[in-house]
This record gives C-alpha cells, sequence and structure tokens, in this order.
C-alpha cells in the first residue's frame, strides 16, 4: 500500500507535473527527474539529497495564497515547498534543502559573477523577484548554515537539470527513496 504522503506527492506530478517549467525549455516533471538523477549520480550515498532534488520546486505545483511571479511561478515557492513537504511527514533535512535552493542561487550570484553570467535568462528574471544579492552579512550567515555545501550542490544541479529533450526515466526508484524515507521516519 503506497504511503498517503508519497500518493500526494505523485498526484500532485500527475496533475501539474506536465506544465511548464516556467521559461524554461522542460516541464515540471521533467526538470525533478533530471535533478534527482544529477544528484543520485553525484551523491549516491544520500538518498534525502536525491530527495530533496526531486522535490525542490515542490511549491511551484501548489496552489499558493503567495501567488505567482508574472508567468515564473510561485511567489516563496520554496517556503510554500518546505512547508508543504514537513506536513507530509519529510524530515527536516529534505524541507531544510527545499527551503534554501532561492537563497542558495542568491548567494552564488552574489560570491561568483560567472554563476550570474551561466544563469538561463528565466533564472536571472526569478533572481530579481526573488530579491537579488544578499549582503555580506546574509553571505557568511549563509555560510554557516550545517548544510551549506548541500544548499550549494542542490543549486548548482538545479542550473543543471533544464535539458531539453532528454528521455525521462521511470520514477519508480525515486519512490521506492521516498518509501524507505518515511518507513525510516516512522520507526
Amino acid at each position: 500500500m503506497t504511503h498517503p504522503s508519497i500518493a500526494k506527492v505523485f498526484s500532485t506530478f500527475r496533475e501539474r507535473g506536465h506544465e511548464e517549467y516556467h521559461g524554461e525549455p522542460v516541464s515540471q516533471l521533467e526538470h525533478a527527474v533530471q535533478t534527482a538523477e544529477l544528484a543520485q549520480r553525484g551523491h549516491p550515498n544520500d538518498p534525502d539529497f536525491i530527495l530533496a532534488a526531486f522535490l525542490h520546486d515542490f511549491g511551484h505545483l501548489s496552489d499558493s495564497p503567495e501567488g505567482n511571479m508574472d508567468g515564473y511561478g510561485i511567489w516563496d515557492h520554496e517556503a510554500v515547498g518546505a512547508r508543504n513537504l514537513r506536513s507530509l511527514g519529510f524530515s527536516e533535512k529534505i524541507t531544510s534543502l527545499v527551503a534554501h535552493h532561492v537563497h542558495a542561487k542568491r548567494y552564488l550570484v552574489s560570491t561568483d559573477p560567472l554563476y550570474f553570467v551561466n544563469l538561463s535568462p528565466a533564472s536571472k528574471i526569478t533572481l530579481i523577484k526573488q530579491g537579488g544579492l544578499l549582503s555580506p552579512e546574509e553571505q557568511v550567515a549563509f555560510e554557516q548554515g550545517p548544510l551549506f555545501e548541500l544548499h550549494i550542490a542542490l543549486r548548482r544541479l538545479d542550473e543543471q537539470a533544464k535539458v531539453e529533450g532528454k528521455i525521462m526515466n521511470d520514477t519508480g526508484w525515486i519512490e521506492q527513496l521516498m518509501h524507505e524515507h518515511l518507513a525510516a521516519k516512522q520507526s
């Protein structure tokens, strides 16, 4: 029997995953799967990181009272997604990675000029809507976080996972990771 939280995640992707990934050449589901596949290759022994990669934009798929960013997704989608995932029983590590992936983009743009140059046009537009550069104090505070390296790693995968026309593999392996994650949390 499927865990209710897993059923909710996958029913949301069935209902909304086909939608455009705001200004990018892939759908929401394609972007999620590509990000998870990249995470699995780079961090095969960290299932929470892989699940966070798959779920990082889950907030874009919600009907959020925060509204949208003029056709570029849900305003504050990272916080919306983290709240929704926390209520579904996902770990603090996963929800933190989801909650901070936009902050990681702002950090990277603030500290690495080449990062900005390589952002997609849609990511440059949303950067402005998401608050732009971090102050030096915000940069230092972010660097002190216990998941800082993983936040940065997830953000870099997020930018790479926009490959148009890439064949999408079955998501059964991701569902299995969710089963294992949620079962471990309950025991």
